[in-house]
């Protein structure tokens, strides 16, 4: 049995198997330009955010039906569960899809005909975060968040994501704080390529409650400070970080010297069919690569909690909480 543990960091587009992807282009009479599964997965091998990104926008091309992203979240959730995932924050990309006709609706409801069964089915309890494109425009996330509306009931919080160097958080003041007058959580993806100076500004002009990635935080020591005097939790992915380039190899990621800091840090996915693995598979590989103590790994899945929307149900967090500390390794 594995370690129980929250996902926070996790694009639901992004665990789109090649399997799946062939499958549902069948489906939906698209073609891809790729042979097969196997020479799909040779296009794994990313030089940067960018060029995972290209791919990434390419194979949505296969979503286009209330099934197909029920089909999508039903994969992912399978295999979180068999990991360890007890509870789920799932972002979702609304305008990478809205750009090519597939409505709000069409992807909101789809995911909610896995997500609304989840906990009976998979044993995993979740929550939808909306994600703004951070390379789009400011008008452009507005009219996402309008088109949002109806939904909201379905949806928690939003997020900021895709490429991040020259779109500084600031850009995004405006929607966000039309996100905290709705009463939506606040989160961002900040200091992974970008700059320091991007989480500070997520922090101070955007008021997010948690950031995604963070990992530059450690080239500024009163940032570093500030982040652990307010417990400001980091959605950390460290296979993402080594697909992309972030960090040269496991063995070189910051992650100790960031809990020895005193960080709130979290292990998560990030794009797991992109990035080569899912949530436990990043938790193993982190104890492998970087001689990981068991308390440690306990501290990283007590962490994942306490770091989680779980606010209007603390009874559940509790339990959760619980079953982290009887875990036995």
């Amino acid at each position: 049995m594995p370690l129980p543990k929250a996902e926070l960091h996790l694009h639901i587009e992004g665990t789109l198997e090649p399997e799946l992807a062939f499958e549902l282009a069948a489906r939906n009479g698209v073609e891809l330009p790729y042979a097969d599964t196997e020479e799909l997965r040779k296009a794994y091998d990313f030089e940067d955010l960018q060029s995972f990104l290209n791919l990434y926008y390419e194979l949505m091309a296969v979503l286009r039906t209330e099934r197909d992203f029920e089909d999508l979240a039903n994969a992912y959730l399978a295999r979180a569960a068999a990991q360890g995932v007890r509870h789920a924050e799932i972002f979702f990309d609304p305008q990478a899809h809205l750009a090519r006709g597939v409505g709000m609706g069409t992807v909101v409801e789809g995911l909610w005909r896995a997500l609304g069964e989840s906990e009976a089915r998979h044993g995993v309890s979740t929550q939808l975060i909306m994600c703004f494109l951070r390379d789009e425009s400011a008008e452009s996330a507005l009219e996402t968040l309008e088109a949002a509306k109806p939904y909201l009931d379905r949806i928690v919080g939003v997020g900021l994501d895709s490429a991040e160097v020259g779109h500084p958080p600031v850009k995004f003041r405006e929607v966000y704080e039309a996100a905290a007058a709705l009463g939506l959580r606040r989160v961002a993806h900040a200091g992974e390529e970008g700059p320091p100076e991007y989480i500070t500004e997520a922090l101070d002009v955007l008021g997010v409650e948690r950031i995604d990635h963070g990992l530059r935080c450690m080239e500024d020591a009163a940032l570093v400070e500030r982040l652990v005097r307010e417990r400001i939790p980091l959605t950390l992915c460290p296979l993402s970080n080594v697909r992309l380039r972030t960090v040269d190899v496991l063995a070189d990621h910051p992650l100790p010297a960031m809990l020895d800091a005193g960080l709130l840090c979290t292990v998560n996915s990030d794009d797991p069919a992109y990035f080569g693995g899912y949530v436990g598979d990043n938790f193993d590989a982190v104890r492998s690569a970087l001689g990981l103590e068991e308390e440690r790994l306990r501290e990283l899945a007590r962490n994942s909690f306490v770091a989680s929307f779980l606010e209007h149900d603390e009874e559940r967090r509790a339990r959760y909480l619980a079953e982290v500390e009887a875990y036995r390794f």
